[in-house]
């Protein structure tokens, strides 16, 4: 029996000053109207910084150190998935904040032009939303039966990873994703990224 054409979703803690960056993220929140402008049509009752701000390890000493940290799990990551590839072929593109008060969601979509993406979780209290794979074969399944209640990962059609706070998620962009109603109490705060080809 083969195990054909599977993808892997990365997660691992990183050693970081979550309060120091929380801080940021609260005066990047304070400073980017536009990106508030922009939440208001895309991110309903969130707030995100990827429509205005989203080269924010370009533009603050923070989130450079994050992204140096975030470098060494991308190449790890894409060892695992057999990428051909040097240790410096793929560079953070993209980075930005994300805030997701109680009743906000993100919906599913994906990442174009980027290889790999991801995200780092910087308050996720209790409840927080989880982060929620599609079987990208979704839309070919046809006639094929539903899937039992308690099934193994890799034949999951759908697969949740409930993160926290200090840990960073990497998946392959193309793989499409969501994030479901925060039922929290509190916000759900993290910082999202693209690599790509540099």
């Amino acid at each position: 029996m083969y195990q054909l054409f599977t993808t892997l979703v990365y997660k691992k803690k990183i050693a970081f000053d979550l309060k120091d960056l929380s801080h940021e993220i609260s005066q990047i929140m304070k400073a980017d109207q536009a990106g508030h402008l922009w939440s208001e049509k895309n991110y309903v009752n969130g707030y995100t910084s990827y429509g205005s701000w989203d080269r924010l390890h370009q533009m603050s000493s923070t989130f450079e150190k994050l992204s140096k940290k975030i470098d060494n799990h991308v190449y790890q990551y894409a060892q695992k998935l057999d990428y051909d590839i040097k240790k410096n072929d793929l560079k953070m593109i993209t980075c930005w904040v994300n805030y997701m008060p109680p009743s906000a969601l993100h919906t599913a979509h994906i990442h174009p032009q980027s290889v790999i993406s991801g995200t780092f979780y910087v308050e996720t209290p209790p409840g927080t939303s989880s982060i929620k794979f599609e079987d990208p074969r979704l839309g070919f399944f046809m006639n094929s039966p539903a899937v039992k209640n308690k099934v193994s990962g890799q034949n999951q059609r759908f697969f949740s990873v409930t993160p926290q706070a200090g840990q960073v998620v990497l998946f392959e962009s193309w793989l499409k994703h969501e994030v479901p109603i925060n039922r929290a109490q509190k916000p759900r705060v993290s910082v999202s990224f693209n690599y790509g080809w540099c």
